[in-house]
């Protein structure tokens, strides 16, 4: 059973609540001062994620300053290739690295280090020891899909070629390397649930770079087979599905995958949503990160037009996508008020 005290977790179960709950995604990040200071002590983002005190500080940051009711993991997606084998760095301006890239090697060129994993598990036990009983511990990983394309590029790319051309190629090769994270995925999700998150979102930031047969393939299989293993581990844990730019293939993506919740991006018009979607299904989202970087009026308006589209189902208020390092605290706070009023 859901814990009564938790709102996110009861909209997520799809349960009423007497206010909209909020988090907003990258909620711990570059935006907050007290992170800013914490990185500039302790050194890159990496070192920062593989140390649990750390780690588990920034986790915490949003929820002392401003209350959401959802605290989610400070980890990053690459965490899952950099256990299965792949050494990772991130530069600064640059992004993340992985090498070596699997467009040639494959699977073969991996040595697994699973004890990479353990520190995330770590920080878990230790925000979960000091979070406010009301909020929901939210873990997460990356979708195979959005993964596997950094894993066969070696790094991020507007249109995520390298990973499409290798699908499309040899889509043995590729299935390999899907079925593998699918695998990695399961086990990764689970072991955070036994140390401590009371929900999970698989973030799918690529998923709108495929054809919708490549899509079917590509982002709901792999993410069908991921839930109904991780469901039939964990029943009750909520999974929060987000395929970013999936547009009109959200409704097979809600259909067929088997998720508790799916997350919408800035680009999905709600009132539409609304109408497409399962009627009992949450939904997350979807304010434009840049309408909250504006503030005032126009922040007041589209805070409006997404509470009125959801009014009459669970509906989590979130970002479309994550908080961005320019954002204003004081538009945070205003937000909060316009979603708690």
């Amino acid at each position: 059973m859901p814990d009564s005290n938790k709102l996110l977790l009861t909209a997520l179960n799809g349960g009423k609540t007497e206010r909209k709950p909020v988090w907003l995604m990258r909620q711990a990040g570059r935006y907050l001062p007290e992170y800013r200071a914490l990185r500039e002590a302790k050194g890159g983002f990496l070192d920062l994620v593989y140390d649990p005190d750390a780690a588990a500080e920034i986790t915490l940051q949003p929820i002392r300053r401003f209350g959401f009711d959802g605290a989610i993991l400070f980890s990053d997606i690459l965490i899952v290739p950099h256990a299965m084998g792949q050494d990772l760095r991130f530069e600064a301006g640059e992004g993340p690295r992985l090498s070596p890239p699997l467009i040639d090697s494959g699977l073969t060129a991996l040595n697994a280090v699973p004890s990479r994993l353990e520190p995330i598990f770590e920080t878990v036990e230790k925000v979960k020891q000091a979070l406010p009983a009301e909020t929901t511990f939210l873990g997460f990983a990356g979708s195979p899909w959005t993964v596997a394309t950094y894993m066969v590029a070696g790094q991020g790319s507007r249109d995520q070629s390298e990973a499409r051309r290798l699908a499309y190629r040899d889509p043995a090769a590729f299935g390999a390397i899907i079925a593998a994270l699918v695998e990695q995925t399961i086990d990764y999700l689970s072991r955070q649930v036994k140390a401590g998150v009371d929900a999970v979102q698989l973030f799918d930031s690529w998923s709108g770079s495929l054809s919708p047969d490549q899509f079917e393939r590509w982002v709901i299989a792999p993410t069908a087979a991921i839930v109904a293993a991780f469901k039939s581990r964990h029943p009750e844990v909520p999974v929060i599905g987000f395929p970013k730019g999936a547009g009109g293939k959200l409704p097979a993506y809600a259909r067929e995958t088997g998720i508790d919740a799916i997350g919408l991006d800035e680009t999905v018009d709600p009132h539409w949503a609304a109408a497409a979607l399962p009627r009992d299904l949450p939904i997350q989202g979807n304010l434009d990160p840049l309408a909250l970087i504006a503030g005032g009026e126009m922040l007041e308006k589209a805070v409006a037009r997404i509470i009125s589209a959801f009014e009459e189902r669970p509906h989590i208020f979130n970002l479309g996508h994550g908080i961005l390092p320019d954002t204003p605290l004081s538009h945070v706070e205003q937000l909060l008020k316009l979603v708690r009023r």
